[in-house]
């Protein structure tokens, strides 16, 4: 009987973890209380601290990710099955839909309507300056699909999540963060006393808490903000606080009812809804604008990919964009390959990378294009039309903005409010599940778990509302410091997933088992 089978204690909480990882949110949240611009200070110095020293190797990490997924994927590896199963158990569309609901989140509206205009108004310093001009489009183009495209995207669910499924369905150890430093420590790093793996799990948690405290918390100003626009409806804490407590709802009830049918369910309305919307605003807006300049910024982005992946120019540009970006996914990282784990049953290396690493990032990056490119085109068409606001409201007021440029923007602008909060709650009931799975080491902990981590994420939000918005901005900066050990513990996933690939694929008869000595 192998260890998952024989494991009677599969809801069995991690006590330390869960008492350290929460002590240190809750901490977090009380030094905000007492001290907001103390902790503000530890946290801009912290983060330019890790964008010095820790920025290069990211880009190293992540394009070193993303070339050995793709080695595995066209070799014959790519046929490895992975997961214990001979055929997997989510059909293409819940299983995609699940992936970009997860990982996009409230960036596949906001970001993807305020990123390429800011690059746009003013040229990445790796291009020629061409600010605010036909010839800058696919260079700010590029630079967004950059940063939401095959890197990032492959970070969040290639190689780690190889090694994970290898660790917990093939080997029957806990479904734990720790189990990325199974390659380096083998089976010790699972015993009850590691240090190196109670602080692996702690990190990761702390990490993934703070990246999805500040979207929920972003969530309730960006709404509050839209549904002042649109409906005259009082942009206060109470209106943010109402948002967010109907986030929580939707992902409490989503997340009770599990990863095959809330969360699972929840993706796949969400992902008919934006398909609605891109489809909206590709008839009528500028679609042939949008079309050409998808193609021509896709290409744009290929021919520069090393060059922007390893751009090292500017330092302080780079910590504000790039390495900010690389931080947040690395910080993300444990967690989405946890989650990735548990709905990839039955999937082969190939359709994983490919799912992940390719396709998901070129839906995102059409996306972008779409939303963007809108609003990019009517900054052409009448200067000034979306920058002002976006430089004077910010990226909600950049959204509405575009809205309004178009036949039926306020329709528009509500279908855009909805997604996003799909958006957001699929990624809040995503998280609390993986943070769960982290405590117990099953991939089925207890409802009532579950639902504890999406309350909690949704209270200390709601208190860091109420401190200020600054606090938002505080813990969502945070994650990028916790990027730095986050960033070690994926990297023995570099060669561990090579290593599981080898040894499956022996089991798997795709090789031939090979002698390592011979007799002499």
């Amino acid at each position: 009987m192998g260890k998952e089978e024989g494991n009677t204690d599969k809801h069995k909480m991690d006590k330390p973890v869960f008492y350290i990882s929460g002590g240190l949110l809750l901490s977090f949240v009380f030094l905000a209380i007492i001290d907001l611009n103390m902790v503000q200070e530890w946290i801009n110095s912290s983060f330019n601290f890790a964008a010095k020293y820790f920025g290069s190797y990211w880009e190293l990490l992540l394009l070193a990710n993303f070339v050995i997924a793709i080695g595995l994927a066209i070799s014959k590896y790519g046929k490895i099955r992975l997961g214990k199963m001979d055929s997997p158990e989510n059909g293409y569309y819940r299983w995609i839909a699940m992936i970009l609901c997860t990982l996009l989140a409230s960036g596949g509206v906001f970001w993807a309507a305020s990123e390429p205009m800011m690059h746009f108004i003013t040229t990445p310093p790796l291009f020629d300056n061409q600010s605010g001009t036909m010839g800058g489009v696919n260079a700010a183009l590029a630079q967004s699909f950059l940063h939401w495209g095959f890197l990032a995207w492959s970070m969040l669910g290639t190689l780690a999540t190889v090694v994970l499924m290898y660790v917990h369905y093939h080997k029957g150890y806990p479904m734990k963060p720790r189990g990325m430093l199974y390659p380096l420590f083998g089976e010790k790093i699972f015993s009850k006393k590691s240090i190196i793996g109670t602080a692996t799990d702690v990190i990761s948690i702390v990490a993934v808490a703070g990246g999805t405290m500040g979207p929920i918390g972003f969530l309730g100003l960006q709404l509050g903000y839209g549904l002042h626009e649109l409906f005259g409806i009082p942009n206060t804490l109470v209106t943010n606080i109402i948002v967010v407590t109907v986030l929580i709802i939707m992902a409490a009830i989503s997340v009770a009812s599990g990863v095959d049918r809330g969360i699972q369910l929840l993706s796949r309305i969400n992902v008919g809804l934006t398909v609605f919307l891109a489809a909206c605003m590709l008839i009528v807006g500028p679609t042939m604008f949008i079309i050409n300049k998808f193609i021509s910024g896709q290409g744009f982005y290929l021919e520069n990919f090393l060059t922007m992946a390893l751009y090292q120019g500017d330092p302080a540009w780079l910590s504000w964009w790039t390495v900010f970006f690389w931080g947040w996914f690395l910080g993300y990282g444990p967690m989405m390959a946890i989650f990735i784990a548990r709905i990839s049953r039955g999937r082969t290396i190939r359709e994983l990378v490919l799912a992940v690493a390719i396709i998901s990032p070129l839906v995102t990056n059409f996306w972008f294009a779409i939303v963007g490119g809108t609003g990019i085109k009517a900054e052409i068409d009448s200067p000034g039309s979306i920058s002002a606001p976006l430089d004077a409201g910010g990226m909600p007021a950049g959204v509405m903005a575009i809205m309004d440029q178009l036949p039926f923007g306020f329709f528009l602008a509500i279908g855009f409010l909805i997604v996003t909060l799909v958006f957001v709650a699929t990624t809040v009931d995503s998280i609390s599940y993986t943070v769960s799975v982290s405590l117990t080491g099953n991939d089925q902990p207890s409802r009532i778990m579950r639902v504890f981590w999406v309350l909690m994420f949704g209270v200390l939000s709601i208190v860091l509302l109420a401190i200020g918005e600054n606090s938002i901005e505080a813990i969502q900066n945070a994650i990028v410091v916790t990027a730095v050990p986050v960033s070690f513990i994926m990297l023995p996933t570099l060669w561990g997933a090579i290593q599981v690939a080898r040894k499956l694929a022996v089991e798997q008869n795709i090789i031939a088992k090979v002698e390592k000595y011979k007799k002499k």
